[in-house]
């Protein structure tokens, strides 16, 4: 069970939310075919921390971003500006 840290409600269960994906900074919108395949399909390697966004459809039903660690699952929240 993994506990996410909502901004609004606090910890709570991970079945609370829904998975929203990684917040990655992506190219501008003008940038070339390749380099939106690059960015959205080639990364170089997972990070053990990332930067995720995860609805809390079971609670307060805001988008929230949080830092994950990969290898030990702790969460932190982040600013979601």
């Amino acid at each position: 069970m993994l506990l996410i840290p909502c901004p609004n409600c606090g910890a709570r269960d991970q079945s609370e939310f829904a998975y929203g994906g990684l917040r990655a900074p992506l190219p501008p919108l003008d940038a070339s075919i390749g380099d939106w395949h690059t960015a959205v399909h080639l990364r170089s390697g997972e990070m053990p921390v990332r930067e995720e966004l995860w609805y809390h459809a079971c609670g307060c039903e805001r988008w929230i971003v949080v830092s994950r660690n990969l290898t030990t699952h702790e969460f932190a929240p982040k600013d979601a500006s």
